[in-house]
């Protein structure tokens, strides 16, 4: 039922929680790309917080982003085309397309697009991967390009998820046995692994199936109901004017006012002066 697919050419991140520090480089290397405050990269952190007793005490952390899936909702959502998936798997966002309805921000279940509250005229924020950055030659996003440990790498799609299982595959003990965006929302072009459940950072519980298809049923069939409706409405007109019409032949020219038609419609017959035709008597032969 999807109407997106993958290809061995689509780009794709694999982001390590095991390996952030939580030193945030990668926001402000957005901030700047983007020419965004900080407050609106378009990168934010999910971690733990301190867990356990002490002195064993850890905590985790991720960068979170834009996961790119692979049929993605808010792309099926936008009833405009603001929201496009390219032919590199990129999920890319058309400020001037874009007119604030905010639907790909309730489809979308990993919480991703935000919108611009503070601004005038607010628009969506939402990670392109830096498209801009590879168009223009250069191998990687700027978050992947400014991490000092690694803990975001960014490749082709299918190189990362294998870097994952490896990586889970090698060190058993260390990660969860799972890839977080391997399987949730039908698939995504973000991956992550970490060593604690992904829930413990807040990350959101998606289904393993994409909600895109029954989106598009709706978005793709507006028009089509739009167009039902025109008819219909159409076609009451009509039949109205017809009875006027009508109406204003019978009474030698006279046009029916708007309470005499609705006294038609309704079957009851009323003379051009307002007043009830007189009823037959009971049992009266007409």
């Amino acid at each position: 039922m999807s109407e997106s697919t993958t290809n061995k050419n689509d780009y794709g991140f694999l982001i390590d929680a095991s390996r952030c520090i939580d030193c945030r480089a990668c926001l402000v290397a957005c901030s700047v790309e983007n020419d965004v405050p900080m407050e609106t990269t378009r990168i934010w952190i999910q971690e733990t917080g301190v867990q356990g007793e002490f002195p064993n005490l850890e905590r985790y952390s991720a960068p979170y982003h834009c996961m790119h899936c692979d049929d993605p909702s808010c792309v099926s959502a936008c009833t405009v085309g603001a929201l496009q998936k390219d032919d590199n798997g990129i999920v890319t966002y058309d400020q001037d397309r874009c007119i604030g309805c905010r639907y790909c921000m309730y489809a979308c279940p990993f919480q991703v697009p935000n919108y611009e509250w503070k601004e005038q005229l607010p628009l969506i924020v939402k990670c392109d991967m830096c498209v801009s950055r590879i168009s223009d030659g250069r191998s990687e996003p700027a978050c992947a390009a400014t991490c000092p440990t690694d803990a975001i790498i960014f490749g082709k799609k299918s190189d990362m998820l294998a870097e994952a299982n490896r990586r889970i595959d090698a060190s058993p003990g260390k990660y969860i046995n799972h890839v977080y965006g391997e399987t949730e929302n039908g698939g995504t072009a973000t991956f992550y692994i970490s060593p604690v459940p992904f829930e413990d950072m807040g990350f959101p519980t998606a289904d393993t199936s994409s909600p895109a298809y029954f989106n598009r049923l709706v978005t793709h069939g507006t028009p089509a109901v739009a167009g039902a409706v025109a008819i219909g409405l159409s076609s009451v007109y009509l039949t109205i004017k017809h009875h006027e019409e009508a109406m204003a032949e019978s009474n030698g020219g006279h046009h029916a006012t708007q309470e005499e038609t609705a006294h038609v419609v309704e079957g009851t017959a009323v003379p051009h002066n307002g007043h009830p035709l007189p009823q037959e008597a009971e049992g009266q032969e007409a």
